[in-house]
């Protein structure tokens, strides 16, 4: 059967990528079109938009979300707000979609292919390499960062039971300490309506607890993360996660709630409270909250913070891809 390789937008093929998206490996919340689209309306004014779709016949086989700049052609997005990569395939039409992209890819005007935040289940890492082998190119692939993740269980106990024996013995220790003291409590924010409200909170937590997480927080980002709150939010994807001791916000953390996973998206905590270790627990109680939602798995997203691996997290490599001419 004939295939094809189209040039489309987002809005456009927003229906069939959504239908896709669930039947490739690639399934997650960083290529759902709205979260695309959403990064793009924000930050992608220096690039020239991409988007590929490949067809047999009429059925679309596979997604290739891309942007061009300045020679370098890339994933749509960055490694700053995305924590994963990848092109969209049907399950079973891997030899297809590479195939004609490749010889697609190759006709257009590029020195660099740079492909971030391949996690390393991704086929594309064998896929690509092989075809780029074939062409002559330059290949290079390289560990960016690791992503941690936990199995989860079908209750609590269990899910601690599980764990090492010191860190099991650290959080029920720190459990009962912030539960010994009055007024505590943890909630979730999802309401599109009022989610606006919350994230004023958010923020004054999230740039209290690290400098960095203060000088990553510019304006723009701000705006993009407020749009995504509200967005996400009306999709049902979005949690909002607050510790309060004695009336006042002193922990958050931001969760999405996609597919049969938890992603623990971004965090912060008042130092004031860190006796208490309110950071650590209220991400250990959004763990509980997926547990008891029957999600399987709890992606603590990219980074070594230490509380993942204390939390029970297992690494998982991404991956960084260049292909040059």
């Amino acid at each position: 059967m004939p295939l094809s390789v189209q040039v489309e937008n987002i809005e456009s093929l927003g229906t069939e990528w959504q239908q896709l998206l669930p039947q490739t490996a690639a399934n997650t919340i960083f290529i759902t079109p709205l979260w695309q689209k959403l990064w793009w309306e924000h930050f992608g004014q220096d690039a020239d938009l991409h988007i590929l779709s490949v067809r047999q016949d009429e059925e679309l086989i596979g997604i290739a979300p891309l942007m061009l700049t300045d020679g370098v052609l890339s994933f749509l997005g960055d490694t700053d707000l995305f924590d994963y990569h990848d092109f969209l395939v049907k399950n079973g039409k891997e030899d297809d979609f590479y195939d004609v992209l490749c010889e697609y890819i190759i006709e257009m005007d590029w020195h660099t292919f740079e492909l971030k935040s391949l996690r390393e289940s991704s086929v594309a890492l064998e896929r690509l390499k092989a075809l780029a082998d074939q062409k002559g190119f330059k290949t290079e692939i390289m560990e960016e960062d690791v992503s941690p993740f936990a199995v989860l269980t079908p209750t609590w106990d269990e899910y601690q039971a599980g764990m090492r024996k010191k860190n099991r013995h650290e959080l029920r220790r720190k459990i009962r300490r912030l539960e010994a003291g009055d007024n505590v409590s943890q909630y979730s924010c999802g309401d599109p309506a009022t989610i606006g409200e919350c994230m004023p909170d958010f923020f004054r937590l999230m740039r209290a607890s690290s400098p960095d997480k203060d000088g990553f927080l510019t304006e723009a980002r701000e705006l993009f993360f407020i749009d995504m709150a509200k967005r996400l939010s009306e999709a049902g994807i979005f949690k909002l996660f607050f510790m309060e001791v004695d009336g006042k916000r002193v922990a958050s953390c931001i969760a999405f709630d996609y597919g049969d996973a938890y992603l623990l998206y971004n965090s912060g905590y008042d130092p004031e409270y860190s006796a208490l270790s309110v950071g650590l627990l209220n991400k250990a109680f959004c763990m509980r909250d997926a547990l008891e939602a029957g999600k399987s798995t709890f992606d603590f997203l990219r980074g070594t913070e230490r509380y993942k691996y204390d939390l029970g997290g297992q690494n998982q490599i991404v991956y960084q891809m260049t292909i040059k001419r």
